[in-house]
């Protein structure tokens, strides 16, 4: 930036732009773990904006780990914590960091590989088991059609994955893998405060364009088979409607988790939860008048959560002492979780 001098006294002005991506105050975080040769492998970096992501990862592609933090920060992510990894046999190791860390709403990978996807998936279930609940987005190769990404989300075949498809554009207009949009659709999650919003209809910022433009039928059978679709009109790029790839309980088909919102809503109420009883009981003793209290701030907690619509009712709230441990307190419950509108039907009676 430079100032023309001149002899005329007076006051004399500059200014330059620069394209400064960085993450949302009030979105949560997005975890990734991805192939780096400029970062040191094995450390867990926080990122918070596209350009430290750069000065830590370096840029050399529309795949790399800059351009997916970028995707991520501008669609909704508060920040990255992301991990560099020397070749592919380093996922296990990223991904056991990534489980320790107590604040991630999504997780990601930087490769299509199906196996290592099903290592991220199994290490968003140890974490969710662990009360370190997060889902985690990941992306078919470019190419791909609709028979394998089905067979890639049967595959994965759990709540806590989404497989996004088709696969994006470079800055030139190539093909390139889906990565980017795993990227963007993980943003928009980490970024969304109201789990019970349906994420169809969410836009996508920051792509280059799509592979491909999927029709009704192809629409249909994706998101039957668990593979969560997006689509470009109007040079606007958005998901069509949000799924998990959990089409199956065993061998047999079940819909029960297919909608996003499903998971998503049962990761915040018993969080909520969680919180709140260890937060208000950690010294309690296990006495009648200790459970009546632990009654009322569970009935309060999900009365909390039917007024924000994140739920739609609640039931048979119960607390007893276990019978079998002294010191161990049961609380039981039940509640159905609110659903978004993905269509509307209409119809029109007409008297002519």
């Amino acid at each position: 930036m430079n100032v023309t001098t001149h002899q005329r006294p007076g006051v004399y002005s500059a200014y330059d732009a620069s394209t400064i991506v960085s993450g949302s105050g009030g979105g949560r975080l997005v975890g990734l773990a991805a192939v780096n040769t400029v970062a040191t492998a094995g450390e867990v970096q926080t990122i918070t904006s596209y350009e430290k992501a750069v000065a830590v990862f370096g840029s050399d592609g529309d795949e790399d780990m800059a351009e997916l933090i970028r995707l991520a920060l501008k669609n909704g992510a508060g920040g990255v914590k992301a991990v560099a990894v020397a070749n592919e046999e380093g996922y296990d190791a990223a991904f056991a960091l990534l489980e320790q860390e107590e604040d991630l709403a999504v997780v990601l990978c930087g490769s299509t590989d199906q196996s290592v996807q099903q290592k991220l998936r199994d290490s968003a279930v140890t974490a969710a088991e662990n009360r370190r609940e997060r889902l985690c987005v990941v992306a078919g190769a470019a190419g791909e059609d609709e028979e394998a990404l089905i067979a890639r989300a049967e595959a994965l075949n759990s709540e806590r994955v989404v497989l996004v498809a088709p696969a994006g554009l470079d800055r030139d207009g190539e093909a390139i893998s889906g990565l980017g949009v795993a990227a963007a659709v993980a943003g928009v999650l980490a970024g969304e405060s109201d789990p019970a919003i349906p994420l169809g209809g969410a836009e996508l910022k920051g792509l280059y364009g799509l592979e491909q433009r999927y029709d009704d039928n192809a629409l249909d059978l994706l998101i039957l088979g668990g593979v969560t679709p997006v689509e470009s009109v109007s040079g606007i790029v958005s998901v069509v409607r949000g799924v998990t790839t959990r089409t199956k309980t065993g061998e047999v088909q079940d819909a029960t988790w297919r909608d996003l919102a499903t998971i998503r809503v049962v990761d915040d109420v018993i969080p909520s939860l969680r919180t709140a009883l260890r937060t208000k009981f950690a010294r309690a003793k296990n006495t009648a008048q200790s459970r009546s209290a632990i009654r009322a701030q569970v009935v309060l907690e999900l009365e909390n959560k039917l007024k924000q619509e994140i739920i739609t009712g609640y039931e048979g709230v119960e607390v007893s002492a276990d019978t079998q441990d002294p010191t161990r307190c049961l609380v039981d419950f039940s509640f159905t979780v609110a659903h978004g509108i993905n269509q509307i039907w209409l119809t029109a009676h007409i008297t002519v």
